[in-house]
Parts: structure tokens; C-alpha cells; sequence
């Protein structure tokens, strides 16, 4: 495509000392090229303003302020417009001038640098590129031009089209307003799906990892032998070690174990707390527990409240670089109506007076994933995992920042007219107890799970016979060995899970007690549970342990 006029396709040469000037415009012409020589930078200027292919210059005619006129004007192209330079250069090859030659390269952009003197063929073919350069800059300005007119066109018979249809059109607008909101449920709830086929695994392995690192916390307490406890001692180490390798492999994570709620005292429950938070948290920054004991009972999960005050607590220790106070704060709300809840709420928050956020940041907090700490420092899944808890819980969550003046996320938790439970035990009782032990076949292929379990079972003042595959536990109950109890994991290798075990297991002797555990409560778990199967979720302390399997063999040491 030809250029709009002559001016276009011209090459302007400047070259203010000796004979570069006239002698390379000679040569150029001879090329076939429309050639015009200027006089001085102005000049330059007020002829490429007009129009211009590309520009010819010697670098000393760019020196002080010639060079920053020239990128001013360089810099006021438009968009489509990067005008090619050729520069003849010197044989100088001094610091201060190959500096200065980056600069210019720089600041000019599109540029070809040719060293003086240059052969007639260099010089003619260096320039005709660079002018089929500027020549494919003007077919796109043109094609650019027709579309904004094609556009243009457009819109008009759009309007002009809607302006006929308009009733139409609001019927359709509204129906595309219906159809994108379903689009966007189905695309997240998909989203979630994924996630959670994917992480679900990965949950079973880590809650393993901790089942190792939790008991055998536990259980140093209760060991005097010296190599007992440094085998504990190196098994925390090895979960740990695998621990950091697993999260480093963990790309995404989604929530898919359901709550387990029952009434909870808040008041007991976050003062219970405390210790564990001072922990968690740097000298610098201390905790006000803002708590009135006439404070209502919530029905939440225990444990996922716990959670979500912690992730809270180390969100905002992270928004206070410089230390401070973190309050947790609770009240009563009656006749809350609030965000489409009505009723009697329970108002938990976590305050703190650091660095708050943007309304951008606000928009997006509760997003999975969604943060703004560097990698590595952050997952993006605690107000994620917060929002959840409150939802799942029949409440709500809100924020309420500002750039510098902190921020307070405030939990509505519906009230529970439920009595909170008495405590069936205490964290100091003692876990064993007299009289004859029973027989524990314990089913699971994690060598580190299976040997804390054996030591907690001992404690428990059992006795365990450990397999590690669904086909050895059916084995060993055909052998005629003494068996009171079968305490299996659900996910198993080998292609029989821990739920078709209890099922087998059911087959051959019906009256046998079965306990399953899991880190992971997915499907299985609840088909379990459906099918009158206790579960012990992982991870799970020593106590736990001996009550459900007191339970399941009706209360007595052995069967």
C-alpha cells in the first residue's frame, strides 16, 4: 500500500559537518529513494512532523540537546508509528562515547548503526529496508483506519437496530443476565470439584503427617525409657521432613470434610486457647481477649473454630511488622438482620491496628488462593477457610479496613439454645486403666502411623497386632488368633479400602467390633458412618483413641 502523499516516503538527512550530508543523498538518489537534506535540527523536526520514511544521521549532529529534542518528538508518535533510524557513527570507540551511543540507541528506539565509512551498498541497503520498515507501518495505520471506520459503521446499525428492536432486545438482555449467572455457578461450582478430587489425597497424607507429629507430642510426656523417646523423637522428624516436601508440591487446596458441630462455650473454648496463640505469635505482639461471661453458646466445629481464630491471629500478626495488640473480641446480637440472617447471633472478632487494606484487596480477600504475601509466606486460604466455616456454620463474615488504620473481620455465629456438653475428659487423666487387656488388630500401611498407634494402644493398656494391607488383616483374623477389636485406615493400598474391609470383615464374623480412621472425611468416610461404622478422624490424641474403641467393645477391657 502506497503512503498517503510524496512527504511519507521521503528520507531526511542530516549531517551538519563536512560532506556526509550531500554525498550520501547523491548516492541514495541514485537508489531510487526521495531524498532531502536539512539544514538543522529544527529543520529535521518540521520536515518529519510532515511526514518522513525514515531519518539519516551522523551521531555528532544528535550530541547535547539535539538528542533530546529529538526523542521528545520520538516519544509523541502515535501508537502505530516507531519512524526507523540510520545513524552513521564513528571509528571512536572511547567509554565515555560507547555510553553515550546507548543512551542515543535508547532514547531513538528503532535504530541501525552503521561505522564510518560505510560502503555505498551498506548504506543503500540498510536504508531501503529501514524505509519497507516505515511502509509497513503505514499498511497498518491504513488498516487501522478502516476498521475504526468499519467500527464505526457498526455502531451506527447497531444503533439504529436497536433502536427498533428495543423491546426485544431488554427481554434478551435480561435472559443473557440469568444465563451468565448460571454459567458463572457452574464454572465455580466445577472449579470446586476439581479442587477438591484434587487435594483429597493429599489431605489423607498430611493429616498421616500429622497423626505422627500430634501423638508423639503426646506420648513424650508419658515416655521415661531414653530410646523410646527418641524414636518418637525421630519420627516427628521424619513427618516434618516429608511434611515440607509434600506442601512444597501442593499447588492447590480446597475444603471438602464437613463440619462437625455441637455446642461450644466461647467463652472456654478461646480462653482455652491462649496459650496456644502466644505461641503462635511474635514477642511483640500481644493478645486482648475482650470476652462477657454471659456470652451465648454458638453450635460450630470445635476444631475448625479454632482453625479460623488462628489463621485470623496470624494474618494479623503479618499486618503489624512493627508489633501491637490483637483483640479478640465477642457479643451478643439479638434480632441481628443482617446480610439476608435474622435471628440471634453471637458477634466474634479479631481486631488489630496494623497496616489494613484497599478497597481492591477487600474485594477479593475471600477469594481461594487470593494474597498478598510474598511466596511462600501465604497459601491464600484462611479468610477463604474463614468464610467457609461461617457460611457452613449458618453465619456470616465481614471485613472492615483501611489503608493504615487495621482491620477488624467480624464472624456472626447463630446463637444455640443446646446446653454445652460436660467435658468427658481432661487433657491430665490418666489413659490406661486395670484389668485384662484387649486384642487390637491394627490395619495401616504408614510405617511412622502404625508405629505412634502401637505405642498410644500400649499406653491405652492394649495389646496390637499391626498388618498393613486389607488382605493381611482378613488373613490374620482366619488364622484363629485372638482378635477383640479391628482399628483400620480407610485409605489403604491394594484395592480394598478400609470401608470394604469392615465389610468383609462383617461377612466372616459379624459381632467383631470395627473402627476405621481417616485424614481425609470424604465419601467414604460418610458411607461408613451411614453404614453404623464409627470413624476417627485424624489426627486424633490418646484419649480419643482409647474412648472410641472402649466404646466400641461395649465398654469393657476385653470381649
Amino acid at each position: 500500500m502506497e503512503p498517503v502523499d510524496g512527504r511519507e516516503a521521503r528520507v531526511l538527512i542530516y549531517a551538519p559537518i563536512g560532506r556526509d550530508g550531500p554525498a550520501s543523498a547523491a548516492l541514495l538518489r541514485r537508489s531510487g529513494l526521495a531524498v532531502e537534506v536539512c539544514t538543522s535540527m529544527d529543520d529535521v523536526l518540521a520536515r518529519a512532523d510532515e511526514g518522513v520514511a525514515t531519518l539519516c544521521v551522523t551521531e555528532e549532529a544528535l550530541f547535547g540537546k539535539h538528542l533530546i529534542a529529538m526523542a521528545a518528538w520520538v516519544a509523541r508518535q502515535a501508537a502505530w508509528s516507531d519512524v526507523p533510524f540510520v545513524v552513521l557513527t564513528s571509528q571512536v570507540q572511547q567509554p565515555v562515547v560507547a555510553a553515550w551511543r546507548q543512551k542515543m540507541v535508547a532514547a531513538l528506539g528503532n535504530v541501525s548503526l552503521l561505522e564510518r565509512p560505510v560502503q555505498s551498498i551498506t548504506l543503500t541497503s540498510t536504508v531501503h529496508a529501514a524505509v519497507r520498515s516505515r511502509m509497513r507501518q503505514y499498511e497498518m495505520r491504513a488498516l487501522l483506519r478502516a476498521r475504526e471506520l468499519s467500527a464505526a459503521a457498526l455502531e451506527d446499525t447497531v444503533r439504529s437496530r436497536t433502536r427498533e428492536l428495543e423491546a426485544a432486545n431488554a427481554e434478551l438482555r435480561t435472559q443473557m443476565k440469568e444465563r451468565a449467572l448460571v454459567e458463572e455457578s457452574l464454572r465455580h461450582a466445577q472449579k470446586m470439584e476439581a479442587l477438591g478430587q484434587l487435594t483429597g489425597g493429599v489431605a489423607h497424607d498430611f493429616n498421616n503427617l500429622l497423626m505422627v507429629i500430634s501423638g508423639g507430642l503426646q506420648m513424650l510426656d508419658r515416655q521415661v525409657e531414653p530410646d523410646r523417646r527418641a524414636r518418637l523423637v525421630r519420627g516427628m522428624q521424619q513427618a516434618v521432613e516429608r511434611g515440607a516436601g509434600l506442601t512444597r508440591q501442593l499447588l492447590a487446596f480446597s475444603r471438602r470434610q464437613p463440619l462437625q458441630a455441637e455446642p461450644v462455650d466461647l467463652v472456654r473454648q478461646i480462653n482455652g486457647m491462649r496459650e496456644m496463640l502466644d505461641r503462635s505469635l511474635r514477642g511483640d505482639i500481644k493478645v486482648r481477649l475482650t470476652l462477657p461471661k454471659s456470652l451465648w453458646v454458638v453450635e460450630v466445629d470445635p476444631g475448625e473454630l479454632e482453625l479460623v481464630l488462628l489463621n485470623l491471629a496470624v494474618n494479623a500478626r503479618d499486618a503489624m511488622p512493627a508489633g501491637g495488640t490483637i483483640e479478640i473480641r465477642a457479643e451478643n446480637v439479638p434480632n441481628a438482620t443482617e446480610g439476608g440472617l435474622q435471628g440471634d447471633f453471637v458477634s466474634l472478632s479479631v481486631i488489630d491496628s496494623g497496616t489494613g487494606m484497599s478497597d481492591e484487596v477487600k474485594a477479593r480477600v475471600f477469594e481461594p488462593f487470593f494474597t498478598t504475601k510474598d511466596v511462600g509466606k501465604g497459601s491464600g486460604l484462611g479468610l477463604a477457610q474463614a468464610y467457609g466455616f461461617a457460611r457452613q456454620s449458618g453465619g456470616s463474615v465481614h471485613i472492615f479496613s483501611e489503608l493504615g488504620k487495621g482491620t477488624t473481620v467480624r464472624l456472626l455465629l447463630p446463637r444455640c439454645r443446646k446446653p454445652v456438653p460436660v467435658a468427658a475428659r481432661a487433657d491430665g487423666i490418666p489413659v490406661a486403666e486395670a484389668g485384662a487387656s484387649a486384642h487390637v488388630l491394627l490395619v495401616e500401611d504408614d510405617d511412622e502411623v502404625a508405629a505412634l498407634v502401637g505405642e498410644m494402644i500400649a499406653q491405652l493398656g492394649f495389646e496390637a497386632t499391626r498388618v498393613a494391607s486389607p488382605a493381611a488383616a482378613l488373613g490374620a483374623l482366619a488364622d484363629g488368633r485372638r482378635i477383640d477389636v479391628v482399628f483400620s485406615d480407610i485409605m489403604m493400598p491394594g484395592g480394598m479400602s478400609g470401608v470394604e474391609l469392615a465389610h468383609a470383615i462383617r461377612a466372616r464374623r459379624l459381632g467383631l467390633p470395627i473402627v476405621l480412621t481417616t485424614g481425609y472425611m470424604g465419601q467414604e468416610a460418610q458411607a461408613a458412618e451411614n453404614d453404623g461404622i464409627p470413624v476417627l478422624p485424624k489426627p486424633y490424641r490418646v484419649e480419643d483413641l482409647g474412648s472410641i474403641l472402649r466404646t466400641a467393645l461395649g465398654g469393657q477391657a476385653s470381649v
